[in-house]
């Protein structure tokens, strides 16, 4: 059987918004649409510096959350103090509780819910992505037993052993094991260094790195998934 694994944030849903929201409400300045973008990407990239860290206990994960948005703020020539951060943090938490899947995800689970085995693999704390994925109400497509936490596994993408690891445990077929995810670097090279397919979903139209590692698929919207797996033979 075929099986889709998913990540979860900024693939499943747009996790701008949660982002943009609590930037309005702890920022006293007037952000427009590109630079709020390149804020967020900027907060993705410096979260990804220390996540290994984080994971491994050797950085909290509180330093980890005041580090990627007091970073993020200096190329704006912001400064945060660290109680600052923590309040951006705190709002930036409480929007995540009202996120949404994109319709489109909803409408492919939908459609190939019969015929293809669904599961998720992202890296980040245990209770954080779990509020997440119940707040996605993805129990309707993807069942308990097929949800995998770094934060609980001990091990994070990009590792090759945490993609063993879902092959063992969902009896997956490499060739028929799809691994859809918004970062290059996480998702995209680890499940390629895994042997399974994978589509790069790329809405902020990153540049891909320098590397021999190419995703089968790009995608650049949520809609394009849909013709994908409607004209391809995934």
């Amino acid at each position: 059987m075929r099986t889709i694994v998913f990540d979860v944030d900024d693939t499943l849903y747009d996790q701008i918004r949660p982002f943009k929201k609590a930037v309005h409400t702890c920022f006293n300045r007037n952000f427009s649409e590109d630079e709020l973008n390149q804020l967020y990407i900027s907060s993705r990239k410096f979260s990804d510096e220390l996540f290994h860290q984080s994971a491994t206990g050797e950085v909290s994960i509180e330093d980890l959350q005041v580090y990627r948005i007091t970073e993020a703020a200096k190329i704006f020539d912001i400064s945060l103090d660290r109680e600052e951060a923590l309040y951006f943090q705190k709002v930036y938490l409480h929007e995540q509780k009202n996120i949404t899947l994109f319709d489109e995800m909803q409408q492919l689970m939908e459609q190939l819910k019969h015929h293809t085995q669904f599961a998720v693999l992202t890296n980040g704390e245990q209770a954080h992505q779990m509020m997440k994925i119940k707040q996605l109400q993805l129990n309707n497509w993807i069942p308990e037993e097929h949800l995998f936490i770094s934060g609980a596994l001990g091990m994070a993408k990009p590792s090759e052993q945490v993609f063993s690891y879902l092959e063992k445990q969902l009896s997956l077929d490499k060739a028929n094991t799809i691994y859809i995810g918004d970062s290059f670097d996480h998702d995209i090279i680890g499940a390629k260094q895994a042997g399974w397919k994978a589509i790069w979903m790329n809405h902020r139209k990153r540049q891909a790195p320098s590397c021999d590692v190419s995703p089968d698929f790009e995608v650049n919207h949520p809609k394009e998934l849909l013709s994908l797996f409607k004209n391809q033979d995934l």
